[in-house]
């Protein structure tokens, strides 16, 4: 079973940054691709991106191009989602996913999903 920890949400404003982690309880940790979600109240759960198996192919929903980073550290079993120039929209819960996949085509089924940490993004 694999577990997954989401932390470093919190209260900042637009404009700011803030970098969440994903902490993975897995022996397995090079063999998943990952993602992050989020989901706003009221509203669908959303796919905000994706990093392959290897770390080297990163994909992103337009929504968040050019302004959010994942990278994934194997020594850590960690992933991150660095969140740059934040706006007020960005506010949701983000959570963390682990998919069994090792194509590096950005389109993962996700088996593994974290309880989530809260962003919430003033005006």
């Amino acid at each position: 079973q694999v577990q997954l920890v989401e932390s470093g949400g919190g209260l900042v404003q637009a404009g700011t940054s803030l970098r969440l982690s994903c902490a993975v309880s897995t022996r397995r940790f090079s063999s998943y691709a990952m993602g992050w979600f989020r989901q706003a109240p009221g509203k669908l759960r959303e796919w905000v991106a994706a990093i392959d198996w290897s770390g080297e192919n990163t994909f992103y929903s337009d929504s968040v191009k050019g302004r959010f980073a994942i990278s994934r550290n194997a020594a850590e079993n960690t992933v991150y989602l660095q969140m740059n120039s934040l706006k007020p929209e960005d506010t949701a819960v983000y959570i963390c996913a682990a998919s069994r996949s090792l194509y590096s085509d950005g389109i993962y089924e996700y088996q593994y999903w974290g309880q989530g940490t809260q962003v919430t993004v003033s005006s």
